[in-house]
C-alpha cells in the first residue's frame, strides 16, 4: 500500500519507518526544509535506538522516503496519517490542534481520490469529527473516511512497540476504512496482536485514558515512597509486594523523580481540561497533575538534606538529564526543575547525559557546566545526584568516586543502587522511599 505520513517528528518519523519495513511504500512530509534534507542525507533528528538503521535501510530499498511536497506525496495513496505535535496550549492547558486542523485542509486541498485520513498525534475526543469537518468544508466533493490510531510508543522502545505492541487500536465509522487499517497492519494480524476496533471518539479517549492510568501508577507509589522514609519501609519491596498481583502489575511502580516526556504531562492536563469541559471532571488525574509538579521540586529539598541542610556555595554534580533513559527527549523532564531549583539555592552545577547535553543547552540555565563524563562530574563534587538511570551509570566504579568527589554524598532518585554497596567508601546514600 501507500502511504503519505504527515510529520516527521517522533511519531511520524518512527511510524513511517515502520510501515516501510512492513513492506509498503511510505513517503513522509515535513515543512522544515531542513529536516527533511538531512533525512534525505541519512542523518536521524531524534535518538531512538535502532531507527536509524531502520529509516536507512528501507530508504535505500525505495519503500521509505522524505519530501516536503505535500501535493506530490498525496499523489495515488491509500491512507494519509497526521503525526504533527500537539503540545499544551498556552493559558488554558488544552491541547493545540492548531498543527493537525493546518494539516486537514492541506490534506483536503491535495486528495485526488479516495483516502482514509488518519489522526495518528495524541488528540482529545472529538478531534476527527472536526478534521472530517474540515475536509468536507474544503472539499465537499472528495470520497474519503477519517479514522484515529493513536500510537502508544516508547520512547527508548519505540520500535519493538510498534511491530509488536500489546494492541492496535482503530478507531473508524465505516468499514471500508476499516480495511485499509486492517492491511496496513497485517503483519500484526497475522501475529495474532489484539486489533481493537472502535468508533473515532473511543479511540481518542482509550490514548489519554491509558496514559493517565500509567502516569497514576507512577505519582501513586512516588507518594508510597515518602510514606515509606517516614515510616521506616522499603518502597521497592512494597512494589514487588503489590506488583505481584496480577490485577495490579509490576510496570510503572519505580518510585522516582516524578514522570516527564513528552507525552504523560501534557496528556493529563489535557484529559482533565477536557473532561472539565464536558462537566464531568476526572479528579483523581487532577491529583495526579498537581502532586507529579510538586514533586519534581521538592527533590531539590530531598538533596539540599542530604547535604546536611544547605547547599550554598557547593558543587553538585548531576547524572542524567533526559527524562528516562534511552532518548534524547528533554521534554517535562524533572532535571529541568532539580537543575535550576539547586542552581537558585546557590548551588554550582555540573551534569552528564549520554544524549541530552546539546538539547539541555537550550532549557537549563547557562551556568551549567556540562562534563564528558561520570568521573569528570564527580571531579570536586560536594554530592552526585542521579536523575536519569542510564546504563552508563548503573555500573560506577565506587572507590574511583570516592577518591574524586569533595564530599562523598550520593542521592540515588532513581534506586539503582543499594545502601550496602557503599559501606567501607565513606559515602553518605540517600535513595528513595528506603
Amino acid at each position: 500500500m501507500k502511504v503519505a505520513m504527515i510529520g516527521t517528528g517522533y511519531v511520524g518519523l518512527v511510524s513511517g519507518a515502520c510501515f516501510a519495513d512492513f513492506g509498503h511504500e511510505v513517503i513522509c512530509v515535513d515543512k522544515n526544509e531542513e529536516k527533511i534534507a538531512s533525512l534525505l542525507r541519512g542523518e536521524i533528528p531524534i535518538y531512538e535506538p535502532g531507527l536509524d538503521v531502520l529509516v536507512n535501510g528501507n530508504r535505500f530499498s525505495g519503500r521509505l522516503s522524505f519530501t516536503t511536497d505535500l501535493i506530490e506525496a498525496m499523489r495515488d495513496v491509500d491512507a494519509v496519517f497526521i503525526a504533527v505535535g500537539t503540545p499544551t496550549r498556552r493559558g488554558d492547558g488544552h491541547a493545540d490542534l492548531s498543527y493537525v486542523y493546518a494539516a486537514a485542509e492541506e490534506i483536503a486541498a491535495a486528495m485526488q481520490g479516495y483516502t482514509v485520513i488518519v489522526t495518528k498525534s495524541t488528540v482529545p475526543v472529538g478531534t476527527a469529527d472536526e478534521v472530517e469537518a474540515i475536509v468536507r468544508r474544503v472539499r465537499p466533493d472528495a470520497e474519503f473516511s477519517v479514522a484515529s490510531n493513536p500510537e502508544f510508543l516508547r520512547e527508548g522502545a519505540a520500535i519493538d512497540d510498534f511491530k509488536r505492541p500489546d494492541r492496535v487500536v482503530v478507531g473508524a465509522e465505516d468499514e471500508r476504512a476499516r480495511e485499509v487499517l486492517r492491511a496496513l497492519y497485517r503483519p500484526l494480524y497475522l501475529n495474532e496482536t489484539p486489533i481493537v476496533f472502535t468508533s473515532r471518539r473511543t479511540a481518542e479517549i482509550i490514548k489519554y485514558a491509558a496514559n493517565a492510568f500509567l502516569a497514576t501508577k507512577i505519582t501513586f507509589i512516588n507518594e508510597i515512597a515518602d510514606l515509606c522514609e517516614k515510616a521506616g519501609g522499603n518502597v521497592q519491596d512494597v512494589a514487588r509486594g503489590i506488583g505481584l498481583d496480577g490485577r495490579i502489575g509490576k510496570k510503572f511502580l519505580h518510585a522516582g523523580p516524578g514522570y516527564g516526556g513528552s507525552c504523560f504531562p501534557k496528556d493529563t492536563l489535557a484529559l482533565v481540561r477536557t473532561a472539565q469541559q464536558y462537566g464531568t471532571p476526572v479528579h483523581i488525574v487532577e491529583a495526579v497533575v498537581k502532586v507529579n509538579d510538586a514533586r519534581k521540586l521538592r527533590m531539590v529539598d530531598k538533596i539540599v538534606d542530604a547535604c546536611g541542610g544547605s547547599i550554598e556555595g557547593k558543587t553538585i554534580g548531576v547524572l542524567g538529564l533526559t527524562f528516562k533513559p534511552d532518548t534524547d527527549d528533554m521534554r517535562d523532564s524533572p532535571s529541568l526543575d532539580i537543575v535550576p531549583g539547586l542552581i537558585a539555592k546557590g548551588a554550582r552545577v555540573k551534569a552528564h547525559d549520554p544524549q541530552g547535553m546539546h538539547e539541555a543547552k537550550h532549557m537549563l540555565p547557562a551556568d551549567v557546566i556540562y562534563c564528558d563524563g561520570p568521573y569528570e562530574v564527580a571531579a570536586d563534587a560536594d554530592a552526585v545526584v542521579i536523575i536519569t538511570e542510564w546504563n552508563i551509570y548503573r555500573a560506577l566504579d565506587l572507590p574511583r568516586l570516592a577518591k574524586s568527589m569533595r564530599t562523598k554524598t550520593l542521592v540515588d532518585l532513581r534506586n539503582i543502587y543499594k545502601a550496602e554497596e557503599f559501606e567501607g567508601l565513606g559515602f553518605s546514600y540517600t535513595g528513595v522511599g528506603r
